[in-house]
Parts: structure tokens; C-alpha cells; sequence
């Protein structure tokens, strides 16, 4: 569609830190980035989304900004970042930025005058409370309401100096800014439109449909711990859909059809994402969204359920057909906050290839815009984490901390976390076999995973069975076919345990895909397509057609005309 370029583009995902070292530092910085482009192009992706590259204090690894409009010397200068976007645009691809504003860090000079004294100009860009009402302030209880933080504890940090409490949904390290104060909603967007001014492509936008709080901030209801749930107080809050459409307005009105938006929106239901991707409300472009990915957790992410494959289809085709008329979905298994799909869904053993590209085929086959996370392409796996001393998230520390604390056992938390955490996705980018994957010359911030040596990038460049390989082709066909990136979406075998199906129509184009999530052969029966074409698989001499899928086994099937 015109102005929509991005319908049938496919997203890849850095995370600084952990793709390319340049310096030996361990860490990975921007002319790492820079020297890997080539690869990317290869890949064929057309976007690049970067994780934050900003100066900061690393409390939760760059999601805590303390300056907007610089590089973090650990990742390089702006010169830097400048001939990275000069090297991204020259490759004919394009660069987003990801813009944190529902917080800072504390030690941004935005929060640092906020909390010099109640009567500084900018005390009110921030969210500060007295003590609840006949309590002592920084004694337990006397925070001003009860509910939790993300990463563990009470969301509420004790001020001595200034006398009162600041609100942190994240960290205590990472301040709230109140959207409701015009200077604080001008402020970001004349940040924003610094970067667009400066050549970025758009931003992916961290969490937020969390800026808008309901002021009269209520306790939530206490369901496990010692802490209430504020989420129906912050997400998708009362003057969400306003503050989105003044920030298009402000920032992105007269270029937006270059550019690409991304609100990442915890708890986004499919009615909530119509309405935020609507393209005549001007919000927002796409949705992230994390409802299939909260589908192996009860209650807590750390509670693990047995993977379900009738649940997360359930889930999949119902934003496939809420999303069909109104709207656009990101397509996504992997990020930085997410375990490696093959090892979360799929099967990272024995059959480990062919699992990655299964579930690369269903994913990308669908209607939306893929992301594809660095070394999901390569089907890299969860990391063996032997003890909590090898985990370095603030989320991951802080709950083993607070659950062993309250008497969980030990081994039991590091179970979940092994499953859950987020440096399952924070292990080094795979690049060759050598001591550190190729990564770093020095030792990196956060150990490599030890199947390195089978699994990288070097080892699967001209493979053409390898997952590189079938990533190339997905990237491809989606290029290639408008069906994939425009086709209607429809269902089949809506009943069966193991096999996933569903067609693509596209002016008197289908495709039917198919994805065997066991490691059982399974049959399928779908009637007419006999002689059909087979576009796309991963077992080398299938029969194709509705024959029984092997394990793991995945079609994309084209219907005889």
C-alpha cells in the first residue's frame, strides 16, 4: 500500500552488546555493528531496529538512559553512529532507533534536577509522592501505593533528601517521566525529531503504552507476594490514544511515509492494537505484542506451563483475523526480553535445524511485519546457565534474590530462569567456531554459549541446508510473493494437537503452510490440493503436497492454478 512500505518488510534485531566487538573490550559496539552489515544485506533484511546505544548506566543493559542525544562511549561516538547509518542506507536498508520514554535513568539530569528539591521547575516530570498517610516514609508499607515493579520489590523508591517517594515501574534506577506535564511530552519530542533530523528511519518504542497513569494511582490487587498489580492503572491508560496521536502529530506529521513505528505494548489486546494501528488515527504503524509469548507462564513468567501448540495457534490466527481489515501486527518469536524460540517451542537437540526453520516458516508466513532476533537465523539455542552467578539480567538477579528469600528452593527458581530469562537471548552473536564465537578478542561481558563451535555463522554461510539458508529464502519469498506479505489469512485443521495449517489467498494466489510442531511424523488432510507446488520446505526430498509431515517438518505449499 502506498506510504506502507514496511507491510512487506522483514525487521532484524541487534543487540549491541552482544553482536560484534570491535575493540576487544567484551563488549559489542557500533563499528562492530558496522563491519557485519554486508551479512544483513545477505540476509536480506530491510530493516535494522537497535537496542539502545545511548549513554547510560547499564543498570538494565542501555533501557536506562541518562542522555538522549549521545552514544554511550562503551559502544563508540556519534561519528560512529553516523557512518553505521551512512553504511545501512548505502546497502539500501534503513535504521530504528529504540526510544525509551516512559523512564529514565535517575542519573539523567532531567531526574537529577526533579530531585534536587521540590521546588525545581522539573520536580513535577517525574512522579513523586508522599508517604502513604500515617506512615513513617522509608518504612516498609509507607510507599504511596502497593504496587510491584517489574523487576521485583515495591515500584516506589524512598527520597530522603527531597522527603518523598518516586514511582519506577522498571528498576529504581529508572524513574517514571510524567507524560502528563506538556514540557515533559515537548521535551521528548524535540528528541525525537533530532534523531529523524539526524537520518534514523523511525523508532521501536519500548513499552509504550505504559506513559499514561491513572493520576489517582490506586493500589492493585495483591494476587501473589507482597506487592499489588498496577498494570490496569498504567497499561493502556486513559490518555494513551491522545498522548500517541500528539506525538504523530509533533513528530512524525509530513515524512511519516519514510518512516516506520513501532509501539512495543505489553498486555495490547487485538481490539486495543485496532484501534493503535489504525492508519487514519495516526498512532502508531505496528503493534508488539506479547500475548503468544505469555502463553507458557501462569501468572508469573517464572510459573512454566508445558508448551501447548492448540493454545498459541488459538492465539496466532485470532490476531490474524482481528487484525485483518484494521490494523498491522510485528511477527515476532524472538528479542532481547524472549528465550530462543527453538529451545522455548521447538526442539533444540537432535533435530534443532529443522525445528528453527520450522518455526521461521509459520512465523514469516504469516500476515504482519517479521522481526528476526540476531542468531535466530542461525537457530542459536537457550544457554546452559550453571549457577546465578552466570545470569547478569536485573531481572533474573533480583527474583532469584526475592524468591529464594521468601523460601523457594534454590534450584527450582534457576529452573525458571534457565527457561525464562533474558540472557538466554543476551549470549554473544555466533559467529565462527573460535574461543569466543568470533565476537570479541577479549573476554566477553556475558560467557558465549559452549555449541558455538557447531553453531555459527561461518558454518552455515554457503550451506544451503543450513538455517541461514531457509532464513535467505523466507526473506526472499516475502520480497517476492505479495500473497505472503497481503494475502487473507485462513485456518485449517483447527483441531489438531500437533500440526499447525493455514492459507494465504491473494487474488486467485493460495498458499497453504503447514508446521509439524513434534517429533513424531504426523498426517495431514487438507483437501484440494493435490499437485501442489512446493514453494518452501526443510527436509530435503519431501514429497510435498498433504503426504504425512516428518518431524518438525515444514511446507509452504502453491495451488495449482
Amino acid at each position: 500500500m502506498p506510504g506502507q512500505w514496511w507491510r512487506n518488510a522483514v525487521v532484524y534485531q541487534i543487540y549491541p552488546r552482544s553482536f560484534a566487538d570491535s575493540n576487544g573490550d567484551g563488549i559489542g559496539d557500533i563499528p562492530g555493528i558496522t563491519a557485519r552489515l554486508d551479512y544483513l544485506q545477505r540476509l536480506g533484511v530491510d530493516v535494522i531496529w537497535l537496542s539502545p546505544v545511548y549513554p547510560s548506566p547499564q543498570d538494565d543493559n542501555g533501557y536506562d538512559i541518562s542522555d538522549y542525544t549521545d552514544i554511550d562511549p562503551v559502544f563508540g561516538s556519534l561519528d560512529d553512529f553516523d557512518a553505521l547509518l551512512s553504511g545501512v542506507h548505502e546497502r539500501g536498508m534503513k535504521l530504528v532507533m529504540d526510544l525509551v520514554v516512559n523512564h529514565t535513568s535517575d542519573e539523567h539530569d532531567w531526574f537529577a534536577a526533579s530531585r534536587s528539591g521540590k521546588d525545581d521547575p522539573k520536580r513535577d516530570w517525574y512522579w513523586w509522592r508522599p508517604p502513604r498517610e500515617g506512615f513513617v516514609g522509608g518504612e516498609p508499607g509507607a510507599e504511596p501505593n502497593n504496587w510491584n515493579s517489574a523487576f521485583s520489590g515495591p515500584a516506589w523508591e524512598w527520597d530522603e533528601a527531597s522527603g518523598e517517594y518516586f514511582l519506577h515501574i522498571f528498576s529504581r534506577k529508572q524513574p517514571d517521566l510524567n507524560w502528563e506535564n506538556p514540557e515533559v511530552r515537548e521535551a521528548v519530542y524535540a528528541m525525537m525529531r533530532w534523531w529523524l533530523d539526524r537520518g534514523v528511519d523511525g523508532f521501536r518504542m519500548d513499552v509504550i503504552n505504559f506513559i499514561s497513569k491513572d493520576t489517582d494511582l490506586p493500589d492493585g490487587v495483591v494476587f501473589d507476594g507482597r506487592y499489588g498489580d498496577g498494570t490496569p492503572y498504567f497499561i493502556n491508560g486513559p490518555r494513551i490514544h491522545e498522548f500517541l496521536h500528539e506525538m504523530h502529530e509533533q513528530v512524525f506529521a509530513g515524512r511519516h511515509e519514510l518512516l516506520i513505528t513501532v509501539g512495543e505494548m505489553p498486555g495490547a489486546t487485538v481490539e486495543e492494537a485496532v484501534l493503535y494501528t489504525d492508519p487514519a488515527r495516526a498512532e502508531v504503524d505496528m503493534v508488539f505484542q506479547f500475548e503468544h509469548v505469555s502463553l507458557d507462564s501462569d501468572g508469573s513468567k517464572w510459573n512454566l506451563l508445558p508448551f501447548h501448540l492448540p493454545t498459541l495457534r488459538d492465539s496466532l490466527a485470532r490476531w490474524q483475523t482481528g487484525l485483518a481489515e484494521v490494523g498491522w501486527n510485528s511477527l515476532y518469536w524472538n528479542n532481547h526480553d524472549q528465550p530462543r524460540v527453538v529451545s522455548r517451542f521447538g526442539d533444540d537437540g537432535e533435530h534443532r535445524v529443522r525445528a528453527a526453520t520450522m518455526l521461521g516458516t509459520v512465523l514469516h508466513l504469516h500476515r504482519g511485519t517479521p522481526y528476526v532476533y540476531q542468531g535466530e537465523e542461525l537457530g542459536m539455542t537457550n544457554a546452559p546457565f550453571a549457577t546465578i552467578a552466570d545470569f547478569r539480567d536485573i531481572e533474573a538477579v533480583n527474583h532469584y534474590a526475592e524468591a529464594v528469600a521468601d523460601g523457594a528452593d534454590p534450584e527450582a527458581v534457576l529452573t525458571s530462569l534457565r527457561a525464562r530469562g533474558r540472557d538466554n537471548a543476551r549470549t554473544p552473536m555466533q559467529w565462527d567456531a573460535s574461543a569466543h564465537a568470533g565476537f570479541t578478542t577479549g573476554e566477553p561481558w556475558i560467557a558465549v554459549n559452549p555449541n558455538h563451535d557447531a553453531i555459527n555463522a561461518a558454518a552455515q554461510d554457503d550451506d544451503e541446508g543450513s538455517v541461514l539458508a531457509h532464513y535467505r529464502r523466507l526473506i526472499a519469498l516475502r520480497h517476492d510473493l505479495p500473497v505472503v506479505a497481503e494475502g487473507d489469512f485462513a485456518l485449517e485443521l483447527p483441531d489438531h494437537e500437533h500440526v499447525y495449517a493455514f492459507t494465504r489467498s491473494l487474488d486467485g494466489e493460495r498458499l497453504l503452510v503447514l508446521g509439524n510442531f513434534s517429533g513424531d511424523e504426523q498426517d495431514v488432510d487438507v483437501d484440494g490440493w493435490d499437485g501442489a507446488e512446493l514453494l518452501v520446505g526443510n527436509v530435503p526430498g519431501s514429497p510435498g503436497g498433504t503426504s504425512p509431515l516428518a518431524p518438525w517438518e515444514a511446507r509452504v505449499l502453491r495451488h495449482p492454478r
